[in-house]
């Protein structure tokens, strides 16, 4: 076993605008923990940062269930946890903390590598975010015969700049503001835009990104829920640097496209947007780490 280690894992924007539950994108905001033998036999829990006097000391704690679903036994061990991404704002908090415990585990414990999206994905509900968060960059996840898989394409040649809302809206009220069903234009329209997206970027050719970007199975729906996802595109409205927004995994929090290198002075053009921040963010190449 190994006498301490630190785990970090990547924030992550999930959806794309028409890549829904399928299409992810890492990024360089990172929560990490080290891990510890503690000074006495009891398990010691410390959170600093987000979720600092709100997130559980115990086994209820998201990382713990994650480390002990992986086969990690906490008991005598002091896990020191340093959180920047943002809980509940679309930014995939609770799959970067899922698979930071799952790896930490195995990393504790001197596993082998080993598969985790699986497991990774039974934990989170779904695949697109713990994908992103265990291999960095952008992926495509889907669900075959063979349960869950994913691929990634590497950093996109775009630049993005997150506009992070202040309050939260949960996963779970996003998703009940989804239909049931929706039209058939509508399905064919994103399967569309989602095959050009993975072409644009594959290309990089950011022109087709405009098109691509269009989304008609959450972003509609989820609206009323994220109204920063319209304040956001009417402030970037005509600047040429912007290549689109889209709403960051179930809101309420944007992900603003634009071109290499113009980062810094999107992210001005969008200061002072009420309830909000934005900042430009680096993608993050590499998933989760351990050292």
């Amino acid at each position: 076993m190994s006498d301490a280690l630190v785990v970090s894992a990547p924030a992550s924007s999930a959806n794309l605008g028409p890549g829904f539950d399928c299409l992810a994108l890492a990024l360089d905001i990172r929560n990490r923990v080290e891990i510890s033998a503690a000074a006495g036999s009891e398990m010691q829990v410390t959170v600093a940062g987000e979720g600092a006097g709100e997130a559980p000391a115990g086994l209820d704690n998201l990382f713990l269930r994650a480390f002990v679903a992986a086969g990690g036994d906490p008991a005598g061990l002091s896990f020191d946890m340093h959180n920047e991404v943002p809980f509940a704002r679309g930014l995939g908090s609770s799959a970067a903390t899922i698979v930071a415990g799952l790896v930490a585990a195995d990393a504790w414990h001197d596993r082998p590598p080993r598969d985790l999206l699986g497991l990774a994905t039974e934990l989170e509900g779904h695949p697109d975010n713990v994908a992103a968060a265990l291999n960095g960059g952008l992926t495509l996840a889907w669900t075959g015969a063979g349960g869950v898989s994913a691929i990634g394409f590497g950093v996109p040649e775009a630049g993005f700049v997150t506009v992070v809302a202040k309050r939260r809206l949960s996963t779970d009220q996003a998703r009940a503001a989804l239909p049931d069903q929706v039209p058939h234009a509508d399905a064919v329209h994103n399967a569309a835009r989602a095959a050009l997206l993975v072409a644009a970027l594959g290309s990089g050719d950011a022109d087709l990104l405009g098109d691509a970007l269009d989304d008609r199975l959450h972003e509609p729906y989820r609206a009323p829920l994220a109204p920063l996802l319209s304040a956001v595109r009417e402030r970037v409205a005509g600047d040429h640097a912007v290549l689109g927004a889209t709403l960051s995994g179930a809101g309420p929090s944007v992900l603003v496209w634009c071109l290499p290198g113009s980062e810094q002075g999107v992210a001005g053009r969008l200061a002072g947007l009420s309830g909000a921040s934005a900042r430009a963010v680096a993608v993050a190449e590499q998933g989760v780490s351990i050292d």
